[in-house]
Formats: structure tokens, sequence, C-alpha cells
């Protein structure tokens, strides 16, 4: 038997993602976000929910433009600093050791550190309670070629991203690989 837990926003995995933006005087920001995900395969498109309030909020509106930055397990600790400190208050890049590149494609910057990024052109945007739905355009995304497998895609045990538990707001690696997707379930057909 299933026990309710009631309307809450838990669902597995959340990402744990920095996303990169400029202010309106060109300083670099990361903050860190779970809510979020692919939305669109054409266009490729992928969305965040942000609160209205948040300094990231301010840079995207004003520069119509973000990074999706995927840090490895190993730099859960980064990715925590963002985002439990305000980019108005502290230069996150600076005190958390990270550097901030220029995206090729969008005004945002990418983090050099991190092993992907995803450079994205906002195209939509949606009110939803507390938070804003933005849809940024994937342009282009960049993987460390360290983190590529044999095959030259990215390779999820390589990257080794962070995933969050919202329920109890713990941090966790990817696990073990199963199988090959639309090919496992083909003997159930």
């Amino acid at each position: 038997m299933k026990k309710s837990l009631g309307a809450s926003a838990l669902i597995y995995p959340a990402p744990v993602w920095l996303i990169g933006t400029y202010d309106k005087d060109g300083r670099a920001d990361a903050a860190t976000v779970a809510w979020g995900g692919i939305c669109s395969s054409k266009p490729p498109a992928v969305a965040i929910s942000l609160r209205k309030s948040r300094y990231t909020y301010d840079n995207i509106m004003e520069r119509q433009a973000f990074t999706v930055n995927v840090p490895k397990s190993d730099q859960v600790v980064i990715a925590d600093y963002c985002g439990i400190v305000s980019g108005r208050n502290a230069d996150k890049f600076a005190a958390a050791g990270i550097t901030a590149v220029k995206s090729d494609r969008v005004d945002a910057p990418c983090i050099k550190e991190f092993p992907m990024v995803i450079e994205c052109k906002l195209i939509g945007q949606s009110e939803i309670g507390v938070h804003v739905h933005l849809i940024g355009e994937i342009l282009d995304v960049k993987v460390d070629e360290s983190m590529l497998g044999v095959d030259g895609l990215p390779d999820i045990l390589k990257i080794a991203p962070v995933i969050y538990a919202p329920e109890n707001q713990a941090y966790y690696s990817v696990g073990k690989y199963l199988g090959k997707a639309f090919s496992m379930g083909k003997d159930l057909k």
C-alpha cells in the first residue's frame, strides 16, 4: 500500500544546476537551482523555475539569456554555496574559486571548471504560483572531452552529476547503468 504524502514539490530526480547570468553591470553570477528539466526536443529547450525576487531572475530578464552548468559530484560544495548566498551580496565566483567564461552563443557566463554547460536564449516564461517558469532554447551544449564516452557522447558516470532529494534536502550522485532505453521493454510488447 502507498502512503499519501499530500501535494508537494517532490519528484525524483531533481537536477542540481548552476545557472550562469550577467547582471546589468556585466558582473557574473551563478545560482543553484533544482527545479528544472528538458521541456522540448524541437527546438531543444530547457525549463527552470525561479522566484521573481531572485537576483538571477532579474539578470535573465536583463540579458534574455542564461547558461546551465552541470557540476560533478566532487563539486557539490560549490553548488551548495551558490544556492545559499545571493549574488546581490557576494562575488560567488571569487568565493567558490570558479572561473566565469563568456559563452560563445549567449550573453551569459559559463563555469570553466564544470564538465558540462548548456547555452540558452530565453524564449518564454509563465508564472506558476510563487515561481516563474523560464524556457531557454538550447543553442549549444559543451562537454569536456574527458567526460565523453567511446561513442563521443557525454558519459553520465564520468560527469557524475549531482542530484537533489527535496524531501530531506540532500544531495546524491547517479547510480549504476541499468540498460539501453527504448530497447529493454521490447520483450513486453
